[in-house]
Parts: C-alpha cells; sequence; structure tokens
C-alpha cells in the first residue's frame, strides 16, 4: 500500500476508536443498559458457538473460530484494546505497515458497528418485554423491528476483511518474528491486549492456511440468518449445511 493508503487507514481508525468510544461509554453510563448489553452478547456468542460448532471442533479451523467468537465479536469488552490502540496510535502508525494498521482499522469499525447495532436491538427487545427472558423466539422478532440492514450486511462484509486481511499478514515473512518480539515489551507497556489481538489473529490464520474455505462457511452461513431474521423465519438458527 502507498503512504497515501496508509493515512486513509490511519484516519479510518482514529473515527472508528471515536465512535467505538462515545457509544461504550452511553452504554456504559447506564447500569441496566450495560447489564442489558452483556446479555445479548453472551446469548449471542451461545447462538455462533452452536452454528459453527463443526468449525470449533475441527482441528483446522479450531483457533480461527475461537479468534472470530472471542477476539473479533463476542460477550467480551474490547474497551481496553480500543484505548490502548488510542494511547499509540501515532506509534503504531509510525512503525506498522499499512496492511496491520488496515487489520486493526477494521477490527475496531466492527467493534463500533456492532455497539450501535446491540443498542438498537436492546430497545426492541425491551420495548417487547423480552430481555431479561431472551431466547431464540425473542431474538428473532427484535431483530427485523431493529431495521438497520444495511448496517448488519455491512458487518457481516467488515468480519470477512478482517480475515482476509489477518490472512495477508500471515504472508508477510517479518510479522511472526515482530509479534515474537513485541511480547513482552507490550505486557510492560500496558499493551496486551492489542498484542493479544494481533498475536491470536495471526497465529490462528497461519495455523489454518487457505482461509477461503472458512471465510465462505461464515459469510454463506451469517447470510442466510440475516435473510431467514429479516424474512420473519420461523427457525433462522436452524442446522445449515456448508
Amino acid at each position: 500500500m502507498s503512504s497515501e493508503e496508509k493515512e486513509r487507514w490511519v484516519a479510518e481508525l482514529r473515527r472508528h476508536l471515536v465512535a467505538a468510544k462515545a457509544l461504550r461509554a452511553a452504554a456504559n453510563a447506564d447500569p441496566r443498559m450495560s447489564q442489558d448489553r452483556l446479555r445479548l452478547r453472551a446469548w449471542q456468542a451461545g447462538r455462533l458457538a452452536a452454528t459453527y460448532r463443526d468449525l470449533l471442533d475441527s482441528e483446522r479451523y479450531r483457533d480461527a473460530a475461537r479468534f472470530f467468537l472471542s477476539d473479533l465479536y463476542g460477550p467480551k469488552d474490547f474497551s481496553e484494546r480500543d484505548h490502548e490502540v488510542e494511547r499509540i496510535l501515532p506509534t503504531l502508525a509510525a512503525t506498522l505497515p499499512a496492511s496491520g494498521i488496515r487489520t486493526i482499522a477494521l477490527a475496531v469499525e466492527v467493534d463500533a458497528l456492532s455497539e450501535e447495532l446491540d443498542a438498537a436491538l436492546i430497545v426492541e427487545l425491551r420495548r417487547a418485554g423480552a430481555m431479561d427472558a431472551l431466547d431464540a423466539a425473542a431474538y428473532a422478532r427484535a431483530y427485523p423491528r431493529a431495521g438497520h440492514r444495511q448496517e448488519r450486511e455491512r458487518q457481516l462484509q467488515l468480519i470477512g476483511e478482517v480475515g482476509e486481511a489477518l490472512a495477508a499478514l500471515t504472508r508477510k515473512p517479518l510479522v511472526s518474528a515482530a509479534l515474537r518480539l513485541m511480547r513482552a515489551p507490550a505486557r510492560l507497556a500496558g499493551l496486551s491486549e492489542l498484542h493479544a489481538f494481533l498475536d491470536h489473529g495471526y497465529r490462528a490464520f497461519r495455523k489454518m492456511g487457505d482461509p477461503a474455505q472458512f471465510l465462505a462457511t461464515i459469510h454463506d452461513r451469517e447470510r442466510t440468518i440475516l435473510e431467514r431474521l429479516y424474512a420473519g423465519a420461523a427457525q433462522p438458527f436452524e442446522a445449515q449445511d456448508g
């Protein structure tokens, strides 16, 4: 990538950090919203684990699936990781290749968008009185009512782009050594979450090899589920082939 492309991704990263920080601050300012947010994400993590049980049970795909379900999207609070990125953004811009900046920017965009979509879904679940008894049926009813279909499709696209970006990093010969050398300094500098995100993703995708089938499986299943949810299907999460 050119220096102009790198500058663009730094600007994108900064913009998504600001958005994610503001959305989390709003959620955390309301104890009930904070609790509901964690409850919703825990339910969604359980759904994802069920949908991708075959990938989680696969020797080849297990680590990549775990990374997607925990380090990229899950019940985990990403505040600390994003705070670390924000704190050392000038250093990252000066030292990381453009591909590394792009990987982080895409992940933070997923984070910000997920915060926005979860907040909208919680509003609908509360309206239906289903937040305290969340199940698949309540989730399926609230999902289309929350709207944001275009943003949902963008979320799915971003997840694929993060996977492709991580796969591209594994093809850069110096990244493995750099991550290994960064481990102790990152811990001492208070950058453990950021390092863990990059290191886990890099190692999972390097172990997996060609990510095409893995990413296609996630895209196809989530696309089918999304379409079923917006169509009001009776069992949008039922087992699928592929």
